[in-house]
């Protein structure tokens, strides 16, 4: 008998993948956890119905949600993640020289612990790395009681639904900046422009409303909904454009190099008139 995956991404779409086996599937105390092995994509991390990271193609988002930001800022010395609970995330930021310390924040201890047992090579930063420190806690609380600590701070959360939602708020853009040094930024994954319009539309608004400089940018993501991926940028003082094409300092990335740095902001027209405030 076979055995298929299928995650809603609307209520029209669905992306499906044939399973190999089922590693684990639980109710933790914030949503519902599972772990497949699929024959496409590997092992598949799944949070409430709804495709997280994969084997195949994680590389891509947790490349562009760290490197874009890390060789944006000349200094990135204090990182702090927020969720990222499967470590792509602190993995990648913990290869960049110029860090010394990233705190990563997860609300949800059980994805860690999976993350841990059955995703080795997305997880392996999440253990044993002097540079990294991983937290069990709200990521909102945490960011409202440290002010003014850190140079780049990574939001990589959920869809906007349950737990996540807080994290697509201005009130928490607002502590964000606050938490921010003088030169600091910030860059959260923020969904998909076929099919999140109005919340990037909304969230770029809010944004813009803060931070001296906000970009959004893109890349491609095949297990994500329609493949198209946005990431916006909150920055103090730093251009995320204006840096050089100098090599980056992270030699083993296989999505991000300097020239997709700057591509990446090359917007398609629908993608940029999502950006234009309402009148």
């Amino acid at each position: 008998m076979e055995l298929w995956f299928t995650e809603k991404q609307t209520p029209s779409l669905g992306i499906t993948c044939k399973i190999k086996s089922t590693l684990i599937v639980e109710q933790t105390p914030y949503q519902h956890l599972a772990i497949i092995d699929t024959e496409q994509f590997g092992k598949m991390l799944v949070l409430d119905g709804m495709v997280q990271t994969t084997d195949v193609d994680e590389f891509v988002y947790h490349e562009m949600i760290t490197m874009v930001g890390l060789n944006t800022h000349p200094n990135p010395r204090r990182v702090l993640i927020i969720g990222g609970g499967d470590g792509g995330t602190l993995r990648e930021v913990v290869k960049h020289p110029a860090v010394e310390k990233a705190t990563m924040v997860e609300i949800d201890r059980r994805v860690v612990e999976t993350s841990i047992e059955f995703l080795p090579k997305i997880s392996s930063a999440l253990h044993g790395n002097p540079r990294a420190e991983v937290l069990i806690d709200d990521g909102i609380e945490y960011v409202k009681n440290n002010k003014n600590q850190f140079d780049l701070i990574i939001i990589d959360s959920t869809e906007p639904v349950g737990p996540a939602a807080g994290l697509f708020s201005a009130e928490f853009y607002r502590n964000i900046f606050e938490s921010l040094k003088e030169d600091g930024l910030f860059v959260a994954q923020t969904e998909s422009p076929f099919f999140n319009a109005d919340l990037i539309r909304q969230v770029f608004a809010d944004i813009s409303s803060i931070y001296p400089i906000t970009k959004l940018y893109l890349a491609s993501v095949p297990t994500y909904p329609s493949g198209l991926w946005s990431f916006t940028m909150g920055s103090k003082k730093y251009d995320p454009e204006n840096i050089g094409q100098e090599t980056c300092p992270v030699s083993d990335t296989r999505y991000y190099t300097p020239a997709v740095h700057q591509a990446a902001f090359k917007l398609p027209k629908f993608v940029q008139e999502l950006l234009i405030p309402k009148k």
